[in-house]
């Protein structure tokens, strides 16, 4: 099947200040040292990645008392030009948010829900053609689910997460064609229920190993072509070309020390309101 990219916008945050000195998920561990330069690296190579595709990116200034701030996929979910802010489950991230709205009001944004329930963005927020897939269980709240329904005025796919090391949904499933409902996932990252509503969604979809998925390979962006994800996921490339998709590798192995990968990183900015 002939799979076409389309122009993307995404907001990103340089990981200037990055560092591991919490735990809030099974991969952070403090004890581990981070190097900066070797992130901003990597950070950059996804980044350039992106712009040599055609992709606009915008960029968040980071701020040095928030080391995950480079997770800015975290920060809202944007949709129809519509902004549903986040509200974070751990007071070390909290700010995040704060600094996610000033940015959104100060580039011409003007629809924008601050959130009364607990959700991190597009960590456990993803948007297909038909529905907006919402994952539970170790972050969100469940009454986000309702709240995000309510504002974007689309359909809400609760999933329950089981499974620790997959904490945000974005871990555990990526889509792949947003305009065909095609997407990745792994199943034992879900509830039997939930993985029964997945198979019933999505029968065609690809499934992950458990090697691939413990590899954050399913943390990945994808423009409808191009799938960017985590070079060692080696298991997905060949059945991503298959289906006419153009696997590509990236290392960003110093903030999977932070349990993130190219998605974490990657906010999209979904329609045409704002600059």
């Amino acid at each position: 099947m002939p799979r076409h990219a389309t122009p993307r916008r995404y907001l990103m945050c340089p990981p200037a200040h990055f560092k591991v000195t919490y735990s809030i998920n099974p991969w952070m561990d403090p004890a581990k040292p981070v190097d900066v330069p070797l992130a901003v690296t990597q950070w950059e190579d996804l980044r350039d990645r992106y712009r040599s595709l055609g992709h606009t990116v915008h960029e968040l200034r980071p701020r040095p008392e928030l080391p995950d701030m480079v997770f800015a996929a975290n920060g809202a979910t944007v949709l129809d030009g519509r902004v549903l802010g986040a509200r974070f489950a751990y007071r070390e991230r909290a700010p995040e948010a704060e600094e996610h709205l000033d940015w959104f009001h100060t580039h011409g944004y003007t629809d924008i829900h601050v959130p009364a329930h607990i959700n991190e963005g597009e960590g456990d927020f993803a948007v297909t053609s038909s529905w907006i897939l919402a994952g539970r269980g170790f972050r969100a709240s469940p009454l986000s689910h309702g709240e995000a329904q309510e504002f974007f005025g689309r359909p809400v796919i609760g999933l329950d997460l089981v499974n620790p090391r997959f904490y945000h949904l974005d871990t555990a499933l990526a889509v792949l064609d947003d305009a065909r409902d095609d997407i990745m996932y792994y199943p034992g990252a879900f509830s039997p229920g939930s993985q029964a509503v997945l198979a019933r969604l999505f029968p065609d979809a690809l499934i992950a190993t458990r090697a691939d998925a413990e590899a954050l390979g399913l943390n990945a962006v994808s423009d409808g072509r191009h799938v960017l994800l985590p070079q060692a996921a080696l298991g997905l490339f060949e059945p991503l070309r298959a289906r006419g998709y153009v696997p590509m590798g990236m290392d960003l192995g110093e903030l999977l020390k932070g349990g993130g990968s190219v998605k974490c990183c990657t906010q999209e900015l979904r329609g045409a309101e704002g600059s």
